[in-house]
């Protein structure tokens, strides 16, 4: 069964989803950050994807608090995005907590770093974010695009150890239309080696199951949730349905 990983994004300690990544489309909730880390722990999750907006824009972590309360809960993998633009930043936030720290406009900025730490903390530390607008990568909370592609960064960092990317199809994400299918699917056949998860577009548990169908190993699940196209009583079932 394909993984499925919650996503809360975070902005001033609280969680929020935005549309297309534009900040002035922003929908606050109510739960905290921590009380919906155990929301899906309770519902089996094992994996959770945590991202600092505030840290994106600052270019620095600006949420370790809620990512310490969360690690503090001790039954969830984590995953970190967000305003790690140099070692320090790294440091803070896998001592905060972070099992996996996800590199996106560094590693578009600041290749050489992103190659040396993919060699010295390895690929399952160290995750490639690659948020793509017109098969461009996006940079700085999707603010700034690059003229990079997936493919620049794919070739550039297998050679040192990469061995997961989480791409993010920035037209999709928050629109609950549906997944980019086709660009994962062909991300999986010419990088096999390469743990490719799912993220942005997902409205329902029709469109996990497809993704699944395909057999695509991960897929992120955020505003499908929080606006309830996907319950939590759902994703508890299905959980426990396939484990």
């Amino acid at each position: 069964m394909i993984e499925i990983i919650p996503a809360i994004d975070i902005i001033d300690g609280k969680c929020v989803r935005l549309s297309q990544g534009d900040y002035t489309k922003q929908t606050t909730y109510s739960a905290t950050p921590r009380e919906m880390a155990q929301m899906y722990a309770d519902c089996g999750v094992k994996r959770i994807h945590l991202v600092d907006l505030d840290g994106a824009k600052a270019g620095k972590p600006c949420n370790l608090k809620s990512l310490a309360e969360i690690a503090a809960l001790g039954s969830l993998d984590i995953e970190w995005g967000g305003g790690i633009k140099d070692r320090t930043h790294l440091e803070a936030v896998i001592e905060a907590g972070a099992d996996h720290a996800i590199i996106g406009s560094l590693a578009v900025k600041q290749p050489r770093l992103m190659e040396e730490w993919l060699e010295e903390f390895g690929g399952e530390k160290i995750i490639l974010g690659a948020d793509l607008r017109d098969g461009k990568v996006s940079v700085s909370g999707w603010l700034e695009d690059s003229p990079l592609t997936i493919h620049d960064l794919m070739s550039g960092f297998i050679p040192h150890g990469l061995k997961e990317a989480i791409v993010t199809d920035i037209s999709k994400d928050g629109m609950l239309q549906g997944p980019s299918t086709q660009l994962y699917l062909d991300l999986a056949k010419r990088y096999p080696e390469i743990i490719f998860t799912v993220s942005g577009g997902i409205s329902s548990i029709d469109d996990i199951l497809a993704l699944d169908s395909h057999h695509l190993p991960r897929v992120i699940v955020g505003k499908a949730i929080y606006e309830n196209r996907i319950s939590l009583s759902d994703l508890k079932n299905l959980l426990t349905s396939r484990s």
